[in-house]
């Protein structure tokens, strides 16, 4: 039966009558979610990255629960003894009553406290909680899913800990607790369920049926309102874990999601409007000088051509630097995050490479871990023939610079026909001899295990993109996690993403997307969707978002044909952009960087966490709903802009016409930075808390007065 809601938090019974005004000094606030310290998805980079502004605002009464993972501890964690009296009693209580829970930081920028739960050592008590889950939420787990397992034992000791958190202290502690996503949320309902005084917020950072669905190739956004939720989750296997999202976003005090897309779809799915959208930021650390992360792109981009110099060995027949570098990284979701629309438009970029005679190569890597069993041998060979090229080169630099030397003592000028004798010209040959290839250079850099079924190799024989030396276009498929320890392309991730020229996402399913949001702190353009939170959050902030290198792709509106046919143009006229053209897009790419950084994204949900602890008698009842103002970049007035369907048709001028473009680097980016509010001012540790009542309440009811389905 669908769940009642009460008037407000402060009609929840369990839940202590607060002061209108309180300090921080009184307030705890516990983050729980499965990815702290504990990298398995996106989340994991959220709680990371927002951590140290977090910790700066709370102090000593912030605190992360998260699950106990040995081999994450050993590296990430230092273990201490908890430092909060009533939450030290909470701890020891628990682990006397066979619990094991351990206390530390976490060793990331601002050294977070964190609370970790080992699950696995409580795992006897999975029958009772699941029978207690069902008497009191009607909600059945199936003993085969050991991911909801995990999620209903880390739910009842997460609500256990919080009950535990002894009260016996005048004042007693305001607790505040934020549950992210369905692994967490079970914690969150029985702190209702149990009346317990924490007021809680939920974030869903993505639906589950909602990733379910985009990925069986339905039209997803235009039937939203269609679908038979209870059956769409029972089809797929997931109706139980799909109860706990449910049970929690209704549950909530709070509700938020990141972006607008994932709340039209939580609306929809789990019932509920959000009450606040919550983007997520990043820790954006800029360069005393705006050079400066050019210089570091230059630098990238000659280790990636090193790379490119050994994967192409024997065809390397086009001019690296006429080279641009394309990237596609993520989860392996072929049609989610959008490789196979990619992949088309490559086909057709590369028919108008060829066609219109272009001297521009590219080369697009896709960065998505798979199965493998290994490296490809090929790809090894490459880069020791690399390697093996090198050091004959520089062995005949050697020999030719000690003639030289010797040449010029005797105070004669060297005859440069003598200066390389028969040997060096055989270890010359036998050198070029050994980049003879009959193969065209690989596509895939591993072995896949299932290289007949694989998506990515399935599409691109059917595009029949094979690194010819006639293709314009170069395919390199990586099929697992960058890192610099790597024997073939020893760079870590964020090194990679400097050294290319543009990122890639041309998702369908992308609730947020750090991957565009990463390449614009970096300065790196970046091509997105509007079905994806991040475009969605540029389009409404910049007027322009293309003109500075955020192209924002129409998939919500369009066909798929004509979807790829707008990436190709995007693609096409990147192709056509001088390198002075894009090294102005880069700076303006990199000004935008303030629009993700968490001191401007963080604002909003602080002011919710303080409201949400504000609401007992509230004089005057404010809507902290969350509204941007001044966050809106005009589109600049210099040229040259950066291609656009939208652009004005004028020809595209020469490299000479351009030295004369009206175009002040300083100026323009002045303006960008008054365009962009200051960060607005935090509540201090002893200030009041704002008055709050929950965003779009109008009398409707919110909470849980009952929370069996």
């Amino acid at each position: 039966m669908p769940l009642a809601r009460s008037l407000s938090i402060t009609s929840l019974s369990g839940l202590e009558e607060w002061d209108e005004e309180f300090d921080l000094e009184d307030a705890v606030l516990f983050e729980i979610a499965w990815e702290v310290a504990n990298k398995v998805g996106g989340i994991y980079t959220v709680i990371q990255t927002k951590a140290r502004l977090t910790a700066e605002e709370w102090g000593e009464n912030y605190f992360l629960v998260g699950p106990y993972v040995e081999s994450n501890v050993r590296t990430q964690v230092e273990l201490i003894e908890p430092t909060n009296p009533a939450l030290k009693r909470a701890i020891d209580k628990m682990n006397s009553s066979g619990c094991k829970v351990y206390f530390g930081r976490w060793l990331i920028e601002g050294s977070p406290y964190v609370v970790l739960i080992d699950v696995a050592f409580t795992a006897w008590n999975l029958d009772k909680w699941k029978k207690e889950l069902w008497d009191n939420f009607s909600i059945g787990v199936p003993w085969f899913d050991r991911e909801a397992n995990d999620a209903v034992l880390f739910g009842f000791l997460t609500a256990w800990l919080l009950g535990e958190i002894d009260h016996r202290d005048r004042p007693p502690p305001h607790i505040l607790a934020h549950f992210h996503e369905w692994l967490a949320g079970l914690g969150l309902a029985l702190c209702r369920q149990r009346q317990l005084p924490v007021a809680t917020i939920f974030t869903t950072h993505a639906t589950l049926l909602g990733r379910y669905l985009c990925a069986g190739s339905v039209d997803f956004y235009n039937n939203l309102a269609d679908f038979n939720v209870d059956k769409e989750a029972g089809d797929r296997q997931i109706y139980h874990r799909y109860c706990l999202e449910r049970t929690a976003a209704r549950c909530a005090h709070v509700f938020t999601t990141v972006s607008q897309i994932t709340a039209v779809e939580a609306e929809h799915l789990l019932k509920r409007k959000p009450d606040i959208i919550t983007p997520n930021g990043l820790n954006v650390k800029k360069f005393s000088a705006m050079h400066e992360f050019q210089n570091l792109h230059a630098q990238s981009k000659n280790r990636i051509q090193e790379f490119i110099r050994g994967h192409f060995y024997g065809h390397l027949d086009f001019n690296l630097d006429k080279c641009l570098f394309l990237f596609i990284a993520g989860r392996y979701e072929f049609s989610n995050k959008g490789a196979d629309i990619f992949l088309e438009a490559l086909a057709r970029l590369n028919y108008l490479l060829r066609v219109n005679h272009s001297d521009v190569t590219v080369v697009a890597f896709f960065i998505m871990p798979a199965r493998t069993n290994n490296f490809n041998v090929e790809t090894l060979k490459g880069q020791a023939v690399r390697k093996q090229l090198w050091d004959t080169a520089q062995t005949v630099k050697e020999r030719f610079g000690k003639k030289l030397y010797e040449s010029l003592l005797v105070g004669q000028l060297p005859d440069v026909s003598k200066m390389l004798d028969k040997d060096d010209f055989t270890m010359m040959k036998r050198a070029i001899f050994a980049t003879q290839r009959q193969c065209q250079p690989p596509i895939c850099t591993h072995n896949m295990l299932e290289d007949s079924n694989d998506p990515i190799l399935t599409c691109i024989r059917r595009i029949g993109l094979f690194n010819s030396s006639a293709d314009r276009v170069k395919v390199i498929f990586h099929p697992e996690f960058l890192s610099s320890t790597s024997p073939l392309l020893p760079m870590d991730y964020e090194e990679f993403v400097r050294g290319c020229h543009l990122g890639v996402f041309p998702s369908y399913y992308e609730p947020w997307g750090y991957t565009p949001a990463e390449c614009t702190v970096m300065g790196i353009p970046s091509i997105s969707t509007n079905l994806s939170g991040f475009g969605c959050f540029m389009e409404e902030h910049i007027a322009d978002p293309s003109a500075y290198g955020i192209y924002i792709l129409d998939r919500r509106y369009r066909g798929v044909d004509e979807s790829c046919n707008q990436l190709t143009s995007y693609l096409f006229q990147f192709c056509q952009q001088s390198r002075r053209a894009r090294i102005i897009q880069r700076n303006r790419t990199e000004r935008l960087s303030d629009l993700l950084d968490w001191r401007y994204l963080g604002v909003c949900l602080s002011k919710h966490s303080h409201g949400v602890l504000s609401v007992s008698h509230p004089l005057n009842p404010t809507n902290l709903s969350f509204q941007a103002q001044g966050f809106r970049y005009p589109r600049p007035a210099s040229v040259p802009p950066s291609p656009s369907l939208s652009r004005h048709s004028s020809p595209r001028q020469s490299e000479a016409e351009e030295d004369d473009d009206r175009y002040d680097e300083d100026a323009e980016a002045e303006k960008d930075r008054l365009n962009i509010r200051q960060p607005l001012t935090l509540p201090s540790k002893k200030g009041p808390a704002l008055p709050y009542t929950l965003p779009g309440a109008n009398g409707e009811k919110n909470g849980a007065a009952s929370v069996k389905n």
